[in-house]
């Protein structure tokens, strides 16, 4: 594989992106595309680079802190 995925902004998002994916696969998820690889990672490789898995990026979630509360 040469580059990233149409949409994806970074490695790191990818990996992130792939790993869940594929950790979907092993709990039993149907592949949205028929692929002949046999394991999930490379199964979820192909849904992200064919953009049949659907994803979001969100603002980050801001935590209280213990400054915060005095």
């Amino acid at each position: 594989m040469e580059g990233l995925p149409e949409g994806v902004d970074s490695k790191f998002r990818y990996v992130l992106l792939v790993s869940k994916r594929a950790e979907q696969l092993i709990q039993g998820s149907h592949p949205k595309v028929k692929s002949r690889h046999a394991k999930p990672t490379r199964v979820a490789m192909e849904e992200i680079a064919g953009d049949h898995v659907k994803w979001q990026l969100s603002p980050p979630v801001e935590e209280p802190t213990a400054l915060d509360e005095e």
